[in-house]
């Protein structure tokens, strides 16, 4: 009998099953009428459907009118993929799912190593934290110099039927031990190939006795805005699941690293889904879920993704040699602001304006000089200045590019051989010197709101400013005329060698230069800059 008391949830349901009861005559009429629309617009349904033609011929007299122009607009022509959108998600994950891991470490962690709270030194609260966390290390008979274990869980899948296996690095980094969970349980040891901090990818390989279900890359550069992806992983490590979103954006700077140029989606990413794979319908890893923006820690819809297409190159790389292998220009570069495309006779404000050239680097027998503005390499455009150092770290090592620059309002293509990077090096190094403090009141000559002077041996011991630099000295910056200087890198201690591609030696020359440029009507100077080092950059000054 005990079986047929109502629980709780039962009861309720029950007591409102009556309710209704009690109300339905009140309710009779409306029911019925909801009913009678119901089915008019049931009927209408199958008439517009362009699945059901035959439908129409049933319904009246003259069907074909009324039908025609539903028909007509019916996306019939459009791919089957565009039609079902997402009710193809389930065919996708059925088809990938056994090729998506999870990724366990361990490693091991010195007991007296502790992350306390930021307190004043020898305050009572920081007394308190460290008896606390000596108690806590205490207990379980392990002693406190006893290691102690942490572990993880992550992300990852299977690219190659010999058990190669894609994750973030910095699932990784630091474990002693990694293992390996496939969908059906099966646990495997995992070996390390080789890992980049700098794109946060690390390869893995793993044996097994029977075949391992992989999957293969797409092509991240055909993605479009608003295109479903399918995001699967190990999310608070609750194992293979599987979330759905759209692409937001392409080429995301999350200032994580050198070589930012994220996918962003709103599919479902967690903690734990860091390494696993992103898929558009065809089934094709298009992007490695690697990082998210929130609050709290789960998904608020904005995740990050790196392409398929700037992984490929550093994992065939981690592959053959262990370690990530990126070209290598030898140019320091700066943003092209409008005011510089201006004074550089370019159309508009695009590519890496060269600031400097390493005299050590390939890009110096190549023939690139400051000034120039790199448009094109090895047949990319370069359509900002991130742009460059990311493209130029993907090319091959000694592989000979083109490079099309505009130099001096005219476009010309030069050849480089690409160098290789080494750890002390920057592809492309991006010049972000800030503004200087004036401090030197010893004036010369003031012009365009600059006190100059002329380089000696008193200001170059100063200033400690190295020999090989030539030009003319800025002492200070009127603070009046700082709105005139639109890149507002100038600053005491700077040394202009250049005015508009013309060497200056003396205050007089600059302002000769300077009335020769007011006379041909222009409105914006280029001046190159140099530090005391001799590192150069470019700095927009207006003439008026």
């Amino acid at each position: 009998m005990s079986r047929d008391l109502p629980t709780p949830m039962s009861r309720d349901f029950m007591s409102r099953h009556f309710d209704l009861r009690r109300r339905s005559g009140q309710m009779g009429r409306r029911v019925r009428c909801v009913a009678a629309i119901a089915a008019l617009a049931a009927l209408t349904a199958i008439i517009v459907l362009p699945e059901h033609p035959a439908a129409a011929a049933t319904a009246g007299a003259a069907p074909t009118a009324p039908a025609a122009a539903p028909v007509a607009a019916a996306p019939a022509a459009l791919p089957p993929g565009t039609v079902r959108g997402p009710a193809n998600i389930a065919d996708v994950a059925e088809q990938v799912i056994d090729a998506v891991v999870n990724v366990s470490t361990s490693q091991k962690v010195d007991p007296h190593v502790t992350e306390l709270p930021d307190l004043p030194p020898g305050s009572p609260m920081e007394k308190f934290f460290e008896d606390f966390f000596k108690h806590h290390h205490g207990q379980g008979g392990g002693g406190d110099d006893e290691p102690r274990r942490v572990n993880s869980l992550g992300s990852g899948f299977i690219i190659d039927p010999t058990g190669l296996i894609v994750t973030n690095n910095h699932v990784i980094d630091g474990a002693d031990e990694i293992s390996v969970i496939l969908n059906d349980g099966t646990k495997l040891k995992a070996d390390l190939v080789g890992k980049d901090s700098k794109s946060d990818l690390a390869l893995l390989r793993v044996h097994s006795d029977k075949p391992l279900k992989f999957v293969k890359f797409g092509d991240s550069d055909k993605l479009r805005l608003g295109e479903w992806v399918v995001a699967i992983g190990n999310p608070f490590s609750l194992g293979g699941t599987v979330t759905a979103g759209i692409v937001s954006a392409r080429h995301r700077d999350i200032n994580s690293g050198p070589y930012d140029n994220y996918i962003q989606t709103d599919a479902p990413i967690n903690r734990g889904n860091s390494g696993g794979p992103l898929f558009d319908l065809n089934g094709e890893v298009i992007g490695i879920n690697t990082a998210i923006i929130s609050p709290s820690g789960g998904s608020i819809g904005i995740g990050f993704a790196i392409p398929s297409n700037s992984a490929v190159a550093v994992l065939g790389q981690l592959q053959k040699y262990g370690e990530a292998r990126r070209g290598w220009l030898g140019v320091r570069i700066q943003e092209v602001t409008d005011e510089l495309a201006e004074s550089l006779g370019i159309d508009h404000a695009r590519g890496a304006l060269v600031a400097g050239v390493d005299d050590k680097g390939p890009a110096k027998p190549a023939g690139l000089a400051p000034g120039d503005v790199v448009i094109t390499f090895d047949g990319h455009p370069i359509k900002e200045m991130r742009d460059l150092p990311r493209i130029v770290a993907d090319t091959p090592v000694g592989k000979q590019a083109d490079v099309v620059v505009i130099r001096k309002g005219k476009q010309e293509t030069l050849k480089v051989t690409v160098g290789r990077l080494k750890d002390d090096e920057k592809v492309a190094a991006i010049d972000t010197k800030k503004d200087a403090t004036p401090e030197h009141k010893s004036v010369v000559q003031k012009t365009l709101g600059l006190e100059l002077s002329s380089l000696n041996a008193e200001t170059r011991k100063k200033y400690k400013i190295r020999d090989a630099v030539k030009g003319v000295l800025v002492t200070g910056v009127d603070p009046g005329a700082a709105s005139d200087v639109p890149d507002k890198h100038l600053g005491a201690g700077d040394v202009i060698v250049e005015v508009q591609y013309q060497a200056v030696g003396t205050p007089a020359d600059l302002q000769k230069r300077v009335n020769e440029l007011k006379g041909q009507g222009k409105k914006v100077a280029v001046l190159l800059v140099s530090n005391g080092n001799g590192e150069t950059r470019f700095v927009a000054l207006s003439l008026q």
